[in-house]
């Protein structure tokens, strides 16, 4: 971790998530070999990770791997499989040495049983930790998040345990990924394109967007700092007029 203090920016967000877009297309550009791009990509996420647990952000999640992207060729998912389980021996001593809680969400049927323990492992290591949880997102997308909070809440009306009169957004909200961290307040895309890609839909409801055309290994903590202050200057209205916001609490 750093020793200099960083400029704090308020108010902060207490959910940061980044969809780290753009590692193919950096190889490409710097005539790197299959794959490698993907490797800076890796190499990208430490000084991230180490800003936010600085400035006192309680949760980043990151876009490791997605639903859809179990449709790319075989050599790249496999390579793919291996930077995670790379990434997870690499962060672990990390998590423990600066007491960061590392959790990892998504469909865990469609991975190896050796990359499931690797992941279950990690998170009953760091359970304990609370300075800042650090989230990866494997095999991820937010329509099959939102679909597996609603097949639990109809197999409990099945059973009898609730009434479909019982199940509203609150309800549901329950039963997603992350259902106990903060709303993502601040949604990250690097890479230039301008979309969401199928990441975290229910809890991103109310997040800050912010596109960048800088591609993922090159994302820097000083672009992230900007945004972050740049997140501080926009009004959050939640639906209400710009004056209730502006309004003295009384």
């Amino acid at each position: 971790m750093s020793t200099s203090a960083p400029l704090i920016p308020s108010p902060l967000p207490h959910h940061i998530a980044i969809i780290m877009d753009g590692n193919n297309r950096y190889g490409k550009a710097q005539g790197l070999g299959p794959g490698a791009g993907h490797i800076a990509g890796k190499d990208a996420l430490d000084p991230i990770v180490e800003y936010c647990r600085e400035v006192g952000i309680e949760v980043l999640t990151v876009f490791a791997f997605s639903s859809e992207n179990w449709q790319r060729p075989p050599a790249e998912v496999a390579l793919l499989m291996q930077l995670l389980a790379l990434t997870i021996n690499e962060q672990l001593p990390r998590m423990q040495k600066y007491e960061i809680q590392l959790r990892f969400i998504g469909d865990r049927s469609l991975l190896s049983e050796e990359l499931r323990v690797l992941m279950a492992d990690a998170e009953a290591q760091t359970a304990h930790h609370t300075a800042m949880t650090l989230v990866i997102a494997i095999s991820y997308g937010g329509q099959w998040d939102i679909a597996h909070a609603a097949q639990q809440l109809a197999q409990q009306v099945l059973d009898g345990q609730l009434t479909v009169a019982d199940i509203n957004k609150e309800k549901l909200s329950e039963y997603v990924q992350l259902a106990d961290a903060p709303a993502v307040d601040m949604l990250i895309r690097t890479g230039g394109d301008y979309r969401l890609s199928n990441f975290l839909l229910w809890q991103s409801a109310y997040a800050e967007l912010f596109f960048t055309d800088t591609l993922w290994p090159q994302f820097s903590v000083a672009e992230l700092a900007t945004m972050v202050t740049e997140f501080g200057q926009r009004q959050r209205r939640f639906g209400k007029a710009s004056e209730q916001v502006e309004m003295p609490s009384v």
